[in-house]
């Protein structure tokens, strides 16, 4: 029953409002105090010494009071709750004090409290139940203001947080505190009406009050206080920017188009140029010298064709008579002007090659031998083989200081817990409503039931702070509706929104308070329509066998999580053991897309290294078709006259089948196929051998890089063998003539037969230095892959490295002989696979007089591609061409990310994919982070000052206080709460004030109090002795250590929530024999981190933090999160990647230079490859391929392929001679010449047998569905092979033709260039470069 006053009460000073206690309204109620409009009175000594105590030193006691004692005794009891969450800041704990003593004790109370309302308690009698506070604008604000930034350690949070409800401004904090609530609220309803004329006229106490000393706070708590940090940029400004592009884009562009604008310029002025001297020479031509000896000399008879006088500049090789009528003419002028001179080192490399080939073809069976017994030696190694599946062990360089960090963080505290997360959201709505929310409390508890077959429970291996037995960490919304829903009926949303917004009051089981972001996600504040459920079960993890029984349970949950649905719901989760297992898997997915990707290979291969039908064949079946459709137009009357009849009889169409089976290559390209494979198995086993670990993506990708590497070289060398049959056709093999005794290549004349031996040693002798420089190139390359410390990416180059070596040496040997034996079993007519079969070859259609085989390729490149290429002016359109792939490169490589999304390596179905698109989506924290300090002597104050941060004479920039600086701008720092600092918690948990904290024996002091001991037997371990905020009697040397240790066993509860041993109890590590303290951590959390970008800025700000912490105390900090070892990489990917390209650059420049015989040659290549990259680099960017070890190592891997597609073009032009004098406009149209001759000889090659190869063999790749294969493997090597076929078959014919060195022949005697010089096909009919300006006529 509600009372109301009928006489308005007195006011006045000297005048009270209540007074006394009147009883309880109920039996657990509080006392309440009885409306008492009396005078004030004068307290006793008794009274005034408990108020000297409660209202603390800034408090003024007053004459008068309207408070009895047991008023005060309730108010003591009730600030004991608040103040250990408030005491590091003397401002905001003595406003707290004055300003609950003015509303108890003050005499002029009248003048500013007004009873409103009151209320019967079980005795009967009139209690205070509601009253209006008047407390001035000032005082409010100031109050507030004291209070607002001071921390609580523990809960990485602000005691506002617990005080206030999270106020953001005053009136908040002032209604939280008087509203009607157990706990921390008042025991009955507090209003604050706004009134300017309040006569409550208490200054409030300021926190950056430097001279009282009962005011100032410390840094952390007050940030009117703290020293200014030197400005860090957020590492998303200080970029130059023109307008829309940066500065470098607009640098290039602009000198791009200045270039093209010259280039235009000179261009014209040539012209014009030469206009005029066509006008002059028409000129001269029209009006002749009168006679021959006008100009004082003879002329020869030749003037007419080949130009007058030494300085015209057309009288060079393009004006000359052999020039017009091709490269065979040049045979007409002397020799010894014109026959290349010889390189020493490539005649070398051919002698070399021509006996190793000799050797292989001569005797098969003996290198089939030593190459079995050599593979079977290395494959021993397989007994040795493991593979590594720890992700931190893949992608984790050993040595590197965040992973020794991690093994000192795991030493000291533990490793990282291990994390049971799970996200139920409902598409199109909200999870939090009665339905969802009483069914998943019905699942966690089944969680928390379930067992595994060896009897483990959650319990067993959950980590619990208070000890094991006590209660699990289960950060879930049933920490706040507990196991039912029918406990809160209709008010369950009210209980929500409450525990979200005071989570201090909503301590779940295991006594921490939760953060309503943890497990309420993409709420954005509004908790009622949060778009997650978010439960994160926290398990312990060991780096030994105790981790077991973790895994196993994790086992459990996760068969659990699998098979749960509900309607309408999508449950997304991740166990402990979820994410190696899944990256485990992901490398079993794409078995088939790999196997395919080889099929298509080989079947390129075979179909293409075979002969197939002879070109006149071919034509004759041609005929008959044409034939045939004519007499078919006379049968329907629409031809009138029938075919000639034929002079000779056609070869018939059942030809076709013996012509097929036996030119057929299918067993060869097998055997080439499966060179490559054992080239990978004797690489895995000889590293295997040394200790190499294999990683899963080595046994789907090296073989497809090998195969695609290596069947390159078979294309070579079978195209060269070809080329050495039409050379020397065969006239059929007798094995007791074909004997070849000799040590070198033999001369031969035109067409001279020669053994299939002889044949197949001349084509390793002409390809095999070619082979070596493309494959010395590629080792090299790879193996500087090898330099990243990324083990799966080292172990990758290691094995690619190793494996493209091997087989490159077997496809010198091994396979020769093979192709040996292959060209025997065609040229017996034997058929392919079945070579005891052999069929009687058809009559005439192996006879001498039939012409070389030419190919579509072949005929393409010589008569349109390669002449076109080599026009003057298409090579400059190809120069600016690809200037502007450059350019558009550059822009591109701006645009590239650093980092490797983990989602990418799961298989696509993965349900970890869904887990983390979760994860980004919907949970609003970041990860947390710990700042490890060492070194530090903490039991001496200067110790502990160079770690605190809650008292005044901490240093300005403590550990403590530069963390919290830090955190004040997160954008630059990632760092998004307060530190919990141990040592200031600690520290306060001494503070004597708090009588329930540190205590002792009253009778020995060397004994501490436990929760259960009565307080009549105990004290504070401080009582009576100087404690204050300047650390002054604060515990030193081995008292520190001592207490130190009881604080790290105080349980964390109500009476004292400063106790250490939920909070702190792993984040302090003490010597054996607690002397002193070797290591202990700070934690706090990052700002939410989405991007891969997130991630590396937070390391790069986390070590920058450390190291300004480390060189302002002085003592050795470090930070730590779980993410950190995966990111480390990215400090200095980016120098690395410069680092071994440069090297990678470096090599190809020494090979290709030392074995082309030629420095400008060599440049040339290796600028070609540098270009090669840096588009392979522009397209990283536009295709979104992030630069890390993996993309660093395809970068290395595209130098030594992009080589391999210059490398054969490149010797080809050095090979195709040059002894034309050394002049500038002659050595240009000399270098036209072997241009065109390369790209006639080699370039159908290099389009079909490494272009096509690759590009076949990567484009089943597109339908992988791994998205690592796609994106760092399809589309990498998808763009490096169309960027190194461009550059290769484009720009470096162009750029040999300017830049190339002197040639050199790749023929040993003068009989065999001359004869490879008569036999190039159609070099009579075909002058590329024939001078066309000096046959004009008028």
């Amino acid at each position: 029953m509600v009372a109301r006053l009928d006489d308005p009460p007195r006011r006045g000073k000297g005048v009270c409002a209540m007074r006394g206690s009147c009883g309880r309204t109920s039996m657990f109620g509080a006392e309440l105090p009885c409306p008492d409009d009396g005078d004030a009175i004068k307290p006793d000594q008794k009274l005034l010494d408990l108020m000297t105590s409660v209202c603390g030193p800034s408090y003024t006691l007053p004459d008068a009071v309207c408070c009895e004692y047991d008023q005060v005794s309730t108010l003591s009891d009730r600030l004991q709750q608040a103040a250990p969450l408030i005491s590091s800041c003397p401002a905001c704990v003595n406003n707290f004090r004055s300003f609950y003593c003015d509303f108890t004790c003050s005499p002029d109370q009248s003048t500013f409290l007004a009873v409103t309302s009151t209320q019967k308690t079980t005795d009967g009698k009139d209690a205070v139940k509601e009253v209006n506070y008047e407390v001035s604008s000032e005082f409010k604000q100031g109050f507030y203001d004291s209070c607002k930034d001071v921390q609580f350690g523990a809960t990485n949070g602000f005691a506002m947080d617990l005080i206030g409800g999270g106020a953001k401004n005053a009136s908040s904090f002032l209604k939280y505190m008087g509203d009607l609530r157990p706990g921390l609220g008042s025991p009955f309803q507090i209003n604050f009406p706004d009134n300017d004329d309040s006569a409550y006229s208490r200054n409030p106490l300021s926190c950056s009050d430097a001279g009282d000393i009962n005011a100032r706070c410390a840094c952390a708590d007050c940030p009117a206080v703290c020293p200014e940090l030197p400005y860090i940029a957020p590492p998303s400004t200080g970029k130059c920017h023109v307008g829309a592009v940066s500065c470098l884009t607009f640098s290039l562009l602009i000198i791009y188009s200045v270039a093209i604008l010259i280039g235009i310029a000179f261009y014209s002025w040539k012209q014009a140029v030469r206009h005029r001297q066509r006008r002059n020479e028409r000129h001269a031509l029209l009006h002749p010298p009168q006679s021959p000896t006008a100009t004082g000399g003879h002329t020869n008879g030749l003037d007419g064709l080949m130009g007058r006088g030494g300085d015209d500049a057309e009288s060079g090789p393009s004006g000359s008579i052999h020039f017009r009528l091709g490269r065979g003419a040049s045979l007409l002028d002397p020799m010894e002007h014109l026959q290349p001179k010889q390189n020493q080192i490539n005649a070398a490399l051919r002698r070399f090659f021509y006996r190793l080939g000799l050797f292989c073809a001569k005797r098969p069976n003996h290198v089939f031998l030593l190459t079995a017994i050599v593979v079977t030696l290395l494959n021993i190694g397989w007994k040795f083989f493991t593979v590594e599946t720890d992700p931190v062990r893949l992608w984790v360089a050993p040595h590197s200081e965040t992973a020794t960090q991690k093994h000192f963080f795991d030493e000291m505290f533990g490793p990282f817990y291990r994390p049971e997360q799970i996200f139920i959201t409902q598409p199109g709505g909200s999870p939090v409503n009665h339905e969802t929310l009483d069914w998943w409390l019905k699942v966690e508890t089944e969680i928390g039931q379930l067992k595994t077959e060896s009897g483990v429970t959650l319990q067993d291996i959950c980590f619990a702070p208070a000890g094991p037995g006590t209660p699990c960490v289960v950060q879930s919304v049933s920490a706040w509706l507990g196991e039912e829903m029918e406990q809160w009926g209709e008010d369950w949303r009210e209980r929500i929104t409450n525990c979200a917004g005071r989570p201090g009051e909503c301590l779940p089981p295991f006594g921490q308070p939760i953060d309503p972001k943890l497990i309420l996600g993409g709420a954005k504040g509004d908790w009622l329509n949060a778009q997650a459920l978010v439960v994160t079960l926290v398990v312990d993890n060991y780096n030994d066998d105790r981790v077991a029984p973790a895994e196993e349970w994790e086992r459990g949950l996760k068969n659990y999580l699998a098979g749960l649905s509900r309607p309408g719901m999508d449950i997304s989760f991740s166990t402990g053991i979820s994410l190696e297992e899944e990256l485990n898997k992901s490398t079993n997915t794409d078995v088939k897309i790999v196997v395919l990707s080889y099929l298509v290979m080989f079947l390129y291969v075979s179909l293409t290294l075979g002969g197939g039908l002879p070109p006149h064949v071919i034509q004759a079946f041609a005929t008959r078709l044409w034939r045939g459709i004519i007499r078919l137009g006379v049968l329907l009357r629409i031809v009138k006259s029938p075919p000639a009849e034929y002079a000779t009889p056609p070869p018939g169409f059942s030809i076709i089948p013996t012509l097929l089976s036996v030119n057929s290559k299918f067993s060869l390209g097998l055997f080439g196929i499966a060179i490559v494979l054992v080239a990978v198995s004797s690489s895995v086993g000889l590293f295997s051998l040394l200790g190499v670990r294999v990683t899963l993506i080595i046994a789907e990708v090296i073989p497809f890089l090998v195969l695609a590497v290596g069947v390159d070289n078979v294309f070579i060398l079978v195209h060269e063998l070809e080329r050495q049959n039409s050379l020397h056709p065969s006239h059929g093999v007798d094995d007791d003539a074909a004997s070849v005794d000799s040590d070198g290549p033999q001369p031969s004349g035109g067409g001279n037969s020669l053994p299939p031996e002889e044949r197949v040693a001349r084509a390793v002798a002409r390809m095999g230095p070619s082979i070596l420089l493309s494959s010395v190139t590629e080792v090299v390359a790879f193996a500087l892959g090898a330099l990243v410390p990324m083990p799966a990416v080292r172990n990758f180059a290691i094995y690619a490295a190793g494996s493209v070596l091997l087989g490159a040496v077997m496809q010198v040997t091994v396979f020769v002989s093979a192709m040996t034996l292959d060209l025997k079993r065609a040229e017996s007519m034997r058929i392919d696979c079945f070579p005891c079969v052999q069929l009687r070859p058809p009559i005439g259609l192996y006879d001498d007089t039939a012409p070389a085989a030419e190919g579509v390729v072949n005929r393409f490149m010589r008569t349109i591609y390669a002449p076109l290429l080599l026009k003057n002016e298409v090579k400059q359109l190809v120069l600016v061409a690809f200037g502007g792939l450059f350019l558009f490169a550059t822009i591109g490589i701006q645009h590239i990310t650093l980092g490797l999304d983990q989602r990418l390596a799961l298989p696509a179905e993965s349900y970890l994919v869904q887990y983390f698109n979760a994860l980004d989506a919907y949970l609003d924290v970041g990860p947390p982070v710990y700042f490890v300090a060492q070194g530090a002597d903490v039991p001496t104050r200067h110790g502990q000052q160079q770690l605190c941060g809650r008292f005044t004479t901490c240093m300005d920039l403590s550990a403590a206080n530069t963390l919290e600086a830090e955190r004040k701008r997160p954008e630059s720092s990632f760092v998004a709460s307060p530190p919990a600092a141990w040592i200031d918690d600690f520290l306060q948990w001494t503070n004597p004030t708090f009588e329930s904290c540190c205590r002792v024996r009253r009778r020995d002091p060397t004994v501490f109090c436990t929760p259960r001991d009565s307080e009549r037997l105990c004290r504070s371990c401080f009582e009576g002795e100087q404690w204050d905020s300047t650390m002054s009697g604060l515990p030193e040397g081995a008292d520190f250590m001592r207490y130190l240790q009881q604080w790290l066993i105080s349980p964390t509860n109500e009476e004292c929530p400063l106790g250490g041993q939920a909070a702190y109890s792993s984040a302090v590590k003490l010597a054996s024999d607690n002397s002193t303290v070797i290591a202990s951590h700070f934690r706090t959390y990052h700002t939410p981190l989405k991007t891969q970008a997130d991630f590396i800025n937070s390391l790069t700000a986390a070590q920058r933090i450390s190291a300004d912490i480390t060189r302002r105390t002085g003592v050795k900090v470090f930070p730590y999160s779980i993410h950190y070892v995966f990111f480390d990489q990215y400090e200095h990917i980016v120098s690395t990647a410069f680092q071994v390209i440069s090297l990678a650059l470096l090599a190809i420049l020494c090979i290709t230079s030392l074995l082309l015989g030629s420095w400008r040659t060599g440049a040339t290549v290796t600028f070609t490859c540098a270009l090669a990259v840096t588009n392979v680099m522009g397209i990283m960017g536009y295709w979104g391929i992030s630069l890390n070890a993996i993309s660093l190592v395809n970068l290395v891997i595209s130098l030594g392929i992009a080589v391999e597609f210059c490398s054969h073009i490149a010797r080809a032009f050095m090979g195709a001679g040059s002894g034309l004098p050394v002049d500038k406009e002659v050595g240009k149209r000399e270098r036209d010449e072997r241009a065109w001759t390369a790209l006639v000889d080699v370039g159908p090659s290099v389009f079909s047998g490494i272009t096509m190869t690759k590009l076949i063999g990567i484009s089943v790749l597109a339908l992988t569905r791994s998205k690592l294969l796609e994106v760092y493997y399809f589309r990498m090597w998808l763009s490096l092979i169309l960027s190194g076929a461009l550059h290769g078959l484009v720009l470096l014919p162009v750029l040999l033709s300017y830049t190339g060195g002197q040639g050199y022949s790749l023929e040993d005697t003068d009989e065999d260039w001359v004869t490879s010089q008569m036999r190039r096909p159609m070099d009579y009919e075909y002058a590329p470069f024939a001078d066309t300006d000096s046959m004009m006529s008028d």
